[in-house]
């Protein structure tokens, strides 16, 4: 059974789904949905459609540029049957998917943590600016200030 990526949205097209379209010069385009084919036909740009991985590769939100990636592409060519080779690559399949998995959620980790590294310095920013609405006038101002350290910074 063979997966097919749709042409615009890059999804998977399973066997018996979704529409095959066969251009004038043969070159045929795999659509999982009629809103990818409508989309191609009014020659829209994958990029610049938000819902495609294509947009979620170009602005930077998913992992684009890795070394599991070269396993995926597909190789034609023909290999003599060997169950040996087959379970070696079963294996190799699985452990690759895994590799995988854990760099996408590091990567995701990594761009999270730049949006919370932000808030925080915007939040010690404010904090900063309208000090004069937290303390009060006559107050210790050691303990108001070691109070805002352990909320930020630990």
């Amino acid at each position: 059974m063979r997966l097919e990526p749709c042409f615009f949205c890059s999804s998977k097209v399973y066997p018996g789904h979704g529409i095959t379209f066969v251009r004038n010069d043969c070159k045929v385009f795999k659509f999982c949905r009629s809103k990818c084919h409508r989309a191609f036909k009014k020659k829209r740009n994958p990029r610049k459609c938000r819902w495609t991985k294509a947009y979620r590769k170009a602005t930077g939100k998913e992992l684009a540029v890795d070394k599991v990636f070269e396993f995926e592409q597909r190789r034609n060519e023909p290999v003599k049957y060997s169950r040996e080779l087959w379970q070696s690559t079963i294996r190799a399949m699985e452990r690759i998917e895994e590799i995988k998995q854990r760099r996408q959620r590091q990567f995701i980790m990594n761009r999270l943590q730049v949006g919370t590294d932000n808030r925080n310095e915007d939040d010690l920013k404010e904090i900063t600016k309208f000090m004069h609405l937290i303390k009060a006038p006559h107050g210790n101002f050691e303990i108001i200030n070691k109070c805002l350290f352990f909320l930020f910074f630990v």
